[in-house]
Order: C-alpha cells, then structure tokens, then sequence
C-alpha cells in the first residue's frame, strides 16, 4: 500500500502538491509553548519528507513543472511588493530616520555575517543564501537565490552541480530557520528585562504619551470587517430650549462639542440630515449621537428635555474600511484627524500593512493606511472624499488586471540583464515582481480611484498559495539530494552562522536605539522585530510589555528590509 501510494504522487504532481500544502498547513499551526514552524515551513519539511521518501525507498522522483514553482513565486514576490509599498516610501519620508537606521544595521549585519563566516568555514555554494533565508525568517531569499541559479548569474563550479547547490540552499534555510524563529522571539520578548528595562513601565510610558489603545479587530476585507459590534456610542432625541443652540450649525457644535454630532434635526414634522448642516432652531427636535455617559450626564443641561422621537434616532449606521490615498490629511495623528474629519464618526481600528496598531491619540496616520470607521453613510462618504479614499464595506475588488499587468511588467524587467566585470547581473523575474508590486501599491494608494491597497484577504491568499506551492516544488528537486547537504560538521556550522545572524544583528539595533537615541524600549523592541521580519517577535514584545504599543515600530524597518534582504540574498549567490 505504500509502494502504491509513492508511485501513485510520484506520477501525479498536482496530488504531491496540495498534499504537502494540506499537511504542512496544520502541521505549521502546532505550537509548543507558544512557538511554531509556520505554514511555510511546515509545508516545505512535508515536501522534502515525502521527496526523500519517495527516492531513498523506491528510487522514484517527483517531477513537479518548474512553471508552477515561477508562477507562484511571482504572485507571491507581488503580493509581499504590495503589502509593503505604502509604507516603503512614505515611512521613509516622514519621521522615521531612527527606524531606517535600525533597519540597515539588522539587515546589513546579517549579510556580512553569514557572507564572510560562510567564507571562513569554508561551506559549499548555496548554503550563505540558504541560511540568510533561514536566519531572516525570509523564505522569498530561496526564490531569489534560485533566480540566480536559473538565469546564470551564479556558475556553479566543477565540483558540484546546480541541483546539489538548490539543495544547499534548503538545507541552511531549513536548520537557521527552525532556531531563528524560536530564538528571536525569546531575544525580542526579553531585551528590555536584560538592559535592566521593565517592558510594562515602558509600554505604559509610551501609552501615556500616544494616548490609550483600544482591542484589534478583523484584518480588512476578511470575514467579519464590516461587522457593527457593540460601540460605546447611542443616539438620544432632544428638544432645542437653549438660546444659545439658536443659529448653531452642526458643524459648528462639532468644533465646540466633538464628543456629542448632531446627525439629524426634525422641524414642523419635517426631516432635516445634518449633511444640509442648517441653523438650529428653538423647539428643533435633534438626533445627538455620542458617548453613553455624555448623554446622559449632558444632554438636558446643554440642550434641553429629552424626547422619544425615534424619527431622529433611527439613523442607519455602517462600517467601512477607508483606505488613505494621498491627502493633505497625511501625517496627521489620530486626534487631530478625528478634529478635522471625524464629523458623526466612529474610529474603531486603524491597520498598517496588514497589521493593526493601537489607536492612540498621537499615531500618526500615513498614506496605504486603512482605517475602520463606523457611521451614517453620508459622514462615512464626507471622510472619504476629504481622505481621498473610497469607502469599502464589503470585500468587492478584483485584482486580475493588476495582477497580471505586474506580472507581465515585472517578468519583462526581471529578464534584463546586465554585465559587470564579466557577471551578468538581472533583477530576476521574482524581484521584479515584487518591485512592480511595490510600485502599483503606492499608485493605488495615491490614486484610490484606481482600487485603493489591495484587499488584505486576497493579498494574503496569494501571499500564503503563492510561497507554499513554490517551496513544495523546490522540494521535489532538494528533496532527493538534502542528506547530502548535512554530510560532517555542517550541520553545527550552519546551526551556529545561522543563530549569531539571527540574534547579533537586532541585539547591534538595540545598543543604537537604545543608548544612542533613548527610545522607549516597547518601541524599541517592536522595531527590532520589523526588522527581522518577525511578526511573531513583535506579538512577543506586546506581550511582555502587555501594550500593543511595539506595533507603532515594526512598519517601517519591517518594509525596508524586505526589499533589502531579497537583493543581498541574491548577492550572495553571485559573489560567494
């Protein structure tokens, strides 16, 4: 039965495929003590478990297409170009020099440390790159390094052929990898308590200074985004008996009054919206909506009796998701925004590049943002015209045309190439991709128009398929050659360059943040683990400095380095 069963995958690579993907996913989950493999890694060790197996009990091999592996590469390479595009550029324009820094000390160390010690313990070509994948927590630096095997770029010597260095590759991932995950995490939760720093005075302290959080919600455009929940907010009826309402217009109490909206005003019987903002009369009847305890501690001794009128109460309200473009609302922190365009609105998450962050007063928003807000539909539209959004409160985008417009753009620039000092260097086919990602991404955040940021849902489907399927094909060639690639000591050495590059770099950005530039250690930290492209390390932080705070930091060195650690994995393929 199980002779059946290899021979049966060996002869059909579409069930080797989604084989691996339905046995790595879960496998990828199962955590212990708060730490897993991922779904990435979990489906690439299913991959070379069942390619080993295949070859070393029944000498058969997997021929999965090598298209398969290019195509989903690209998607996923575009998917990643459009999850950091907003924040690659504008982050680096506004304010963010500190985490620049912190970025290109991470990234830059990690590079020489693998290059040069892969030198000095003289290992094979394929491992430096294998193991700057596996240390960065990066599985795209594998598809890169392939892209170099494939167009040339690297020439392989004598000795050894291209298949045993695809091996090499995947055999450092895989060990720097499996120890990088867990023990970055540890390093990031614990930095502050080693410095003698306590993470929960220090999330405090950064709290106080941005303003109070409030609890995550669902990602944009995923199941239950547009979900109403329960807001700390009603509408209450009141009849106008104060002179000093006559001749106010809702806008102008908002100014005053930015807690309590006047969303509708009934005179003579008849139904005004404040989206006409008309002059409050003596005996209007209006429709307040605002805190529950400002209601009811304000209500009659600012305005006057209370009403049942449900004609100025029932006022339908909506979520919707709106997405920044460019505005000259960028920039702004969230409680100036909320001053200048949070007329009957309600904020209730604020995500950048897929992650949520603390909604605090003194965030600053900037553009390929999407904020959460819920209220009537014409407050909703108000905010998003002076936002140069469009409001979403439902996932309806389809992303065909500019997938495949990046594609084709990205596939033509990668296959240029150019020759210096007799080696050809190209971007590669999968770092192009990812450039036009990156560039689609800020138009469409600059042009909502255009589609606004791709739908979180959709970019993470291609981000999760796109990688998984390029790592199970990857095996089907690694797969049968690994055990080569651990003959010796290479393991301890791979292990060893693999941990040191895993934990030196985000420990040099700590000293400099940290006894350079006095950052509070929860951002700190937070901005170390972006630059590691730990996510994982981030929720650490957050954690143990019990603040989602950490979260303000990561953005920006996280899409830095991105890039970065994709051309640097490339490097080290061409000049190893």
């Amino acid at each position: 039965m199980i002779a059946f069963i290899f021979h049966y995958i060996a002869n059909n690579p579409f069930v080797f495929l989604f084989l691996a993907i339905s046995l790595g996913y879960p496998l990828g989950k199962v955590s212990i003590k708060g730490i897993n493999l991922g779904a990435t890694a979990g489906t690439l060790l299913v991959s070379v478990l069942i390619a080993l197996g295949a070859f070393s009990f029944y000498g058969l091999t997997i021929d999965a297409p090598g298209l398969i592996s290019d195509i989903f590469l690209m998607m996923f390479m575009y998917a990643i170009g459009m999850k950091v595009g907003p924040q690659f550029f504008s982050g680096l324009a506004r304010g963010g020099m500190d985490f620049v820094v912190i970025g290109l000390i991470v990234v830059f160390s990690n590079f020489l440390i693998v290059f040069f010690g892969a030198k000095l313990f003289n290992l094979a070509p394929g491992y430096a790159a294998g193991i700057i994948s596996g240390s960065y927590t990066v599985t795209a630096v594998m598809g890169v390094a392939q892209s170099a095997i494939t167009s040339g770029a690297f020439k392989a010597p004598n000795d050894i052929t291209l298949d045993q260095v695809s091996a090499n590759i995947a055999a450092g991932y895989a060990i720097s990898y499996i120890l990088s995950s867990v023990f970055i995490i540890l390093l990031i939760k614990y930095l502050p308590s080693l410095f003698g720093r306590d993470p929960v005075k220090a999330g405090r302290e950064a709290e106080s200074n941005f303003g109070a959080g409030k609890d995550n919600e669902a990602l944009p455009s995923t199941a239950g985004f547009s979900s109403l929940g329960v807001l700390p907010l009603d509408i209450r009826a009141y009849r106008v008996e104060h002179q000093e309402l006559v001749n106010q217009s809702p806008d102008s109490l908002y100014h005053r009054y930015p807690q309590a909206t006047v969303l509708r005003i009934m005179r003579d019987n008849k139904i005004i919206t404040a989206a006409d903002n008309p002059k409050l009369q003596l005996g209007d009847i209006i429709g307040v909506r605002g805190q529950y305890h400002m209601l009811i501690e304000g209500g009659e001794s600012h305005i006057g009796t209370e009403v049942d009128e449900p004609r100025v109460r029932n006022v339908d309200i909506e979520v919707a998701d709106l997405h920044l473009g460019k505005s000259d609302y960028i920039g702004y922190n969230i409680e100036q925004l909320s001053q200048k365009i949070g007329f009957g609105l309600y904020l209730k998450a604020l995500f950048r590049q897929g992650h949520p962050l603390p909604i605090l007063p003194q965030t600053q928003i900037e553009m390929g943002d999407v904020i959460r807000v819920a209220g009537s539909d014409w407050c909703v539209k108000q905010a998003a015209k002076k936002l140069n959004s469009t409001p979403i409160v439902e996932s309806t985008i389809t992303e065909t045309f500019y997938l495949a417009l990046s594609l084709l753009i990205g596939y033509i620039c990668g296959h240029l190439s150019v020759n210096i000092s007799g080696i050809p260097f190209a971007l590669g086919t999968s770092a192009g991709c990812m450039l036009t990602g990156i560039i689609f991404s800020f138009f469409r955040t600059r042009n909502p128009a255009f589609g606004g940021p791709m739908s979180e849902g959709a970019r993470s489907f291609l981000q999760d398929i796109g990688l998984s399927l390029f790592v199970a094909v990857l095996a089907t060639s690694v797969g049968p050659k690994i055990l080569d690639s651990f003959q010796g000591t290479v393991v301890i050495k791979i292990a060893f360059l693999g941990l040191i590059a895993a934990l030196l770099p985000p420990l040099l950005a700590w000293l400099y943040g940290l006894y350079f530039r006095k950052m509070n250690p929860a951002i700190l930290a937070g901005a170390c683990a972006g630059a590691r492209n730990s996510t994982p390390a981030m929720k650490g932080a957050q954690d143990i400095c019990q603040s989602d705070i950490p979260a303000i930091g990561y953005p920006v060195p996280y899409a830095l380095t991105s890039m970065i650690v994709l051309i640097l994995g490339y490097l080290s393929m061409v000049l190893y």
